[in-house]
């Protein structure tokens, strides 16, 4: 049961989290590069508006192309995958917890100290879940970077977040 961390307190649901399957998760980040990134805001559904419509406009002109195994990117991905750190998005699981109005606070539960911030600082919370390719087995399950300033002292022995 030390894999598992849950979300509690003022929330509508509690939430349990398995940082073992995050690494199957499509929202998974790559922390080799995620902290030297430049961040920029971007609206999902414009992205995804001009990527179909640049799709629909190739297809008119060009035609229909057959898909073709790639078998050269499958294997970069695996090799990634094996060899990676990588890190998920604390923001929609604290969304879906869906705490109560008057929740003000996000405590972060480790086995050596609580640290208190507020639910909108929690918000930008990265959850490390693998480092080299292995999952955080001897001091995590997870490691919380609380902002990308935090990319060498993430909080870890994460027993759980607590709502008040």
């Amino acid at each position: 049961m030390e894999r598992i961390i849950l979300i509690k307190g003022k929330v509508k649901f509690s939430i349990t989290l398995d940082p073992t399957v995050w690494i199957f998760d499509e929202r998974k980040l790559d922390l080799d590069t995620y902290f030297d990134q430049q961040e920029k805001e971007t609206n999902e559904l414009e992205e995804y508006t001009k990527s179909i419509s640049k799709h629909w406009d190739r297809e008119i002109i060009e035609g229909a192309q057959i898909p073709v195994a790639n078998k050269p990117e499958k294997k970069f991905i695996k090799e990634t995958l094996i060899t990676g750190s990588f890190g998920i998005r604390f923001q929609p699981f604290l969304d879906n917890a869906e705490p109560f109005d008057d929740a003000k606070i996000v405590i972060i539960e480790s086995a050596e100290q609580e640290y208190t911030l507020p639910i909108e600082k929690a918000k930008d919370i990265i959850l490390g879940f693998s480092a080299n390719g292995k999952p955080l087995t001897e001091d995590g399950p997870v490691h919380v970077y609380l902002n990308k300033e935090s990319k060498n002292e993430p909080i870890k022995q994460i027993k759980g977040f607590r709502i008040e």
